[in-house]
């Protein structure tokens, strides 16, 4: 087969997996055209721009996969989410102290002793 025809059926191959959205590298390429893995090779000079077609086709295929992926968004929600429980428990745990204080100093104040108010931020 000659080299020119055996390039369009590679072409043809890839733009098969590009049409159906699979993964895209030269040994992909080479068995969707029906040729074994790795028969397309750097070191032929007429695959050239095949090969180069290959890896601008599966720049394009990352680049679009990375656009839809909804992984980096929800990371940086949970780490939104993460601080704002951490403030909420960080004002839970004052408001807990404060309370403590406070029945301290009604307990105090009920037995009769009289406690310095402002005494409370121990």
């Amino acid at each position: 087969m000659a080299a020119k025809s055996q390039v369009d059926k590679y072409v043809d191959a890839l733009e098969r997996l590009k049409a159906r959205g699979e993964p895209i590298n030269n040994d992909a390429v080479a068995k969707e055209a029906g040729s074994g893995k790795g028969s397309i090779k750097r070191s032929r000079p007429g695959y050239a721009a095949l090969i180069a077609a290959i890896e601008q086709a599966a720049l394009e295929q990352k680049q679009a996969k990375a656009a839809t992926d909804p992984t980096p968004q929800l990371r940086q929600q949970i780490a939104t989410l993460q601080q704002r429980l951490d403030s909420a428990l960080v004002r839970e745990v004052c408001l807990l102290n404060e309370l403590y204080q406070l029945r301290e100093e009604n307990r105090q104040l009920s037995k009769g002793r009289l406690v310095d108010v402002s005494d409370r931020s121990r």
